[in-house]
């Protein structure tokens, strides 16, 4: 995470709901853009980052966003040479450091749109230029279609304080103040009446969970009851937007569960669109309707949840994402196959974002494969073959592969987890087993040893074993 300094002073003048830490960036450029620098499809392209309802302005829009720190910063993404430079490279050239490079993408209505990346990869940077609490070097940026990076100071303070409000990773609480009146700040800002801003203010108090607080100083609340009460203090102001910049990660392990917990079910209750920034891979696949992983500065890939642990875009991802339990992640649409139930009750039906655990309790409790049921009918078939590739990982065109050679020999597939035999032509030149005259590669028997071995043997005729010895 990026280093701050305590804003309280500076948001009050402005005027802003978002008290916490913030940092003052450089001033922004307004020449040129470096060309896109994308990668191919399933990672952050612009083609493949636009909203997906047609003609629907997504809440924010991002394109080519850099942030260049350091002397006459606004040179960097405008120059190829430059751009293409990595961090040590860049530092050692100009003296500056790039944050973030040429980033795009779009943030659809009422999703929760998560951010993750290891320390320094940008992305507490990234989210503070979203309402320019750090200003962008260049690039593109937009809320409901109004340019962001044209906007004078009144409607910036407008931005803040009504459409988009920060949670940020230290509380940022008035320590003078109560519970009820730390809520309350962003209105009292805003300019409402005492008694409407303390009425809204218990409404939200009650909602995340600290009815009865109401009077306590923050110095009397646990660091779970803090965040909450700046996650209230987001909400009174009912902003069109909520942005987290690692708002549970100094939490313990249970309280940071409860307040992902609490996330999730307030996004269910309000549907409010969600920009949340988190190192956590856990926390990211847990809250986010579709996750941007960062590294140096740049988005890597962009997609959901089981797309980022399914198919990812690069070692780095694959890294990431290799000790994901698969199957809490991945859906039966993933691991269906073609195919039919044949009649309209639909036996064991799942809905098609059943996670493949839940699936595999099924098809287990009924020993036969299950429907994936859309919209009343039939989208496919998922039985404990396709399931078990999921879960390992392994290519799904081969269970399909290894049920045709299966059909085509009118036998039936392996037992579950079990690999099939190897197919391989035998050694010509191996010799037989001396014991048995078996073929090693195979351990077939010629028909004619079989009968040597199998047939009586005359009492008074010799041996034939005995006189191939």
């Amino acid at each position: 995470m990026s280093t701050t300094t305590n804003g309280d002073a500076a948001r009050v003048n402005e005027g802003t709901a978002t008290t916490g830490n913030t940092a003052a960036g450089a001033a922004r450029a307004t020449d040129g853009t470096a060309p896109g620098a994308y990668g191919t499809a399933g990672t952050a392209d612009s083609s493949s980052t636009t909203s997906g309802d047609a003609g629907i302005n997504p809440v924010f829009s991002v394109r080519n966003l850099w942030k260049v720190f350091g002397p006459k910063a606004d040179r960097v993404p405008g120059d190829p040479g430059l751009a293409s430079l990595d961090a040590a490279e860049l530092r050692a050239a100009t003296g500056c450091t790039a944050a973030v490079r040429d980033v795009g993408f779009d943030v659809r209505k009422g999703e929760v749109f998560v951010v993750m990346g290891l320390s320094g990869s940008g992305k507490s940077t990234l989210v503070r230029c979203l309402t320019r609490l750090i200003e962008p070097t260049s690039g593109r940026l937009s809320i409901d279609g109004e340019d962001v990076l044209a906007m004078d100071k009144a409607r910036l303070r407008e931005l803040r304080r009504h459409r988009a409000a920060m949670v940020f990773q230290h509380f940022g609480l008035l320590p003078h103040r109560s519970v009820l009146d730390n809520v309350a700040y962003g209105l009292e800002i805003q300019g409402v009446s005492r008694g409407e801003r303390r009425a809204r203010a218990a409404e939200v108090v009650a909602k995340v969970g600290l009815e009865g607080m109401e009077q306590r100083r923050p110095g009397q609340l646990s660091g779970g009851q803090q965040q909450r009460v700046g996650l209230a203090r987001a909400l009174a102001v009912e902003p069109e937007v909520l942005l987290f910049d690692e708002p549970f990660s100094a939490l313990d392990p249970m309280i940071r569960r409860d307040m992902q917990e609490e996330v999730v079910r307030l996004h269910r209750e309000e549907g409010r669109t969600m920009v949340f920034i988190t190192h956590d891979l856990t926390e990211a696949l847990r809250l986010g309707d579709r996750i941007a992983l960062m590294r140096d500065g740049r988005i890597v890939q962009l997609g959901t949840p089981e797309e980022i642990v399914g198919s990812p875009a690069d070692a780095y991802v694959r890294e990431f994402v290799r000790d994901v339990p698969r199957e809490q992640v991945m859906t039966v649409r993933t691991a269906m196959r073609a195919g039919d139930c044949g009649g309209p009750d639909h036996p064991g039906a799942l809905a098609p974002d059943t996670v493949v655990a839940d699936a595999i309790k099924a098809v287990a409790r009924t020993g036969r494969a299950a429907c994936v049921v859309g919209d009343g009918r039939c989208l496919g078939v998922v039985d404990h073959e396709r399931l078990l590739h999921v879960v390992a990982g392994s290519d799904l065109r081969d269970a399909s592969s290894l049920r045709d050679r299966s059909s085509l020999r009118g036998g039936s597939t392996p037992p579950t987890g079990a690999d099939p035999v190897p197919q391989t032509d035998p050694d010509p030149l191996a010799d037989p087993d001396p014991r048995t005259g078996s073929d090693p590669q195979t351990g077939s028997v010629p028909r004619t040893d079989r009968e040597a071995q199998t047939a009586p043997v005359p009492r008074t005729a010799p041996d034939p074993r005995k006189e191939a010895l």
